[in-house]
């Protein structure tokens, strides 16, 4: 029997679950008629990060995005914290790739389950799934099972290794990716430990390149009226996003190095320390680098027969830095910052999380949105960071809590009735 307090907060969390769907229905409906996939469905069958992420950016774009979920446990990126949003089990890691979309729980590993992945593959435009290559077959959801009965299905797979090579059917993460990949071995402070980037960079990048391909055949289908396969994997695109390191190599045979914050073949472009943390520097061209000097009252330092060139002062990068990194020294990031205020080089202070976030432009683009989660109540969220003068994309609805809208996807979309979703509970074949 429940008690009064959890009595109340059940009730108030449901009470929350009705306001939240109907703020993702008139939001929806308001917004679309801006949105470019207006009218296209995407049956995501994804988890983690990278083709959440793709997901996410297609449903930016106005996309319906039906994530399909494992009944009980979910996308694991549920399960990934601390930290959770406050008196819930909600974590913010699901919540920054899971926006604007549907939760349907389905045992797709039953075969009432299969069926309804069936009806929902023929009134879909695109499926995103990131299973170990092969594991769908077994499952009869290949692209081979759907395209047969759903031939428009545009089927995007996102795999560590890819469906082809030695490396198959091995897990992918970003890690590791990013290490086979070769992006550990040039990143981390020269002549240190290898270090993985701060956020699951392979991951994005994989994403990126998942929805752009999704587009890309969606167009394609406007002419052909035929859906196709896409292979997207996380070992590819690191070594594609290798770009100039990768070129040197395959070119001149340069092995690679890390350098920190620092450049191979730019000086100076590096984060100096300063009173209070660290800012960043890059002087791309011998006119830039004037400039800086002059700011730093070292106009002498160009006219010196070590530094006059890029060239040059790539080779007496040592000496050149230690020059600057006694004047940067002496000064905080925000006397750099308005030293250097209308110069001709990038540049920029090393911010903390929260610096990021209280920086005055990243305020005025409003970046950042507020929205309301039918458990934790008040979330903000980052906002989609490309600009359509014709409108485009939407923070729509929060992340869906687990099995949000199974019954009313079943009901809407494939005409279930009650006694049908009572029965298919029953079977535990949905949530």
């Amino acid at each position: 029997m429940l008690t009064t307090a959890k009595y109340l907060s059940t009730h108030v969390n449901l009470t929350r679950l009705k306001i939240a769907n109907n703020i993702f229905k008139s939001i929806h409906s308001r917004s679309l008629h801006n949105s470019p996939l207006e009218g296209v469905r995407v049956l995501d069958l994804t988890r983690i990060v990278a083709g959440p992420y793709c997901t996410m950016i297609l449903s930016d774009l106005g996309a319906e995005v039906i994530k399909i979920e494992r009944p009980g446990s979910g996308d694991e990126a549920r399960k990934w914290g601390p930290p959770f949003f406050k008196n819930s089990t909600e974590t913010p890691y699901f919540v920054a790739v899971n926006r604007n979309k549907k939760s349907v729980c389905v045992d797709i590993k039953s075969s009432r389950g299969r069926e309804i992945l069936y009806e929902l593959a023929k009134k879909s435009d695109v499926l995103v799934e990131n299973y170990v290559p092969g594991k769908l077959d077994e499952f009869k959801l290949g692209y081979d099972d759907l395209k047969a009965i759903a031939p428009q299905l545009i089927y995007c797979s996102i795999t560590g290794f890819g469906p082809s090579g030695p490396y198959r059917n091995r897990p992918g993460y970003d890690v590791i990716a990013a290490s086979v990949g070769g992006f550990l071995h040039i990143t981390g402070p020269r002549g240190g430990e290898p270090c993985k980037a701060g956020v699951a960079i392979t991951d994005l990048s994989t994403g990126l390149y998942a929805h752009g391909a999704i587009l890309a055949a969606l167009l394609k289908r406007m002419k052909t009226g035929k859906g196709q396969k896409i292979d997207c994997n996380l070992l590819s695109t690191q070594v594609a996003s290798l770009i100039n390191i990768g070129s040197n190599y395959l070119n001149t045979g340069r092995e690679a190095t890390r350098w920190g914050t620092a450049h191979a073949s730019i000086v100076p472009y590096e984060a100096f320390p300063t009173k209070d943390g660290y800012f960043t520097i890059g002087a791309g061209s011998d006119p830039q680098f004037k400039d800086l000097c002059e700011r730093l009252n070292r106009p002498d330092l160009p006219e010196n027969d070590k530094f006059k060139t890029n060239q040059l002062r790539v080779k007496h990068r040592d000496e050149l830095i230690e020059v600057l990194n006694g004047i940067i020294s002496t000064k905080t990031k925000q006397e750099l910052s308005e030293i250097f205020e209308g110069g001709s080089f990038p540049c920029g202070p090393v911010n903390t999380i929260k610096e990021t976030f209280d920086d005055p432009h990243v305020k005025e683009i409003k970046l950042v949105e507020t929205m309301e989660h039918p458990v934790a109540g008040d979330i903000r969220v980052v906002g989609p960071p490309v600009q359509y003068s014709e409108g485009g994309n939407y923070i729509r609805a929060s992340p869906p809590t687990l099995g949000q809208h199974t019954e009313n996807v079943l009901e809407t979309l494939l005409g279930y009735d009650k006694d049908q979703l009572a029965e298919l509970k029953k079977q535990n074949v949905i949530q």
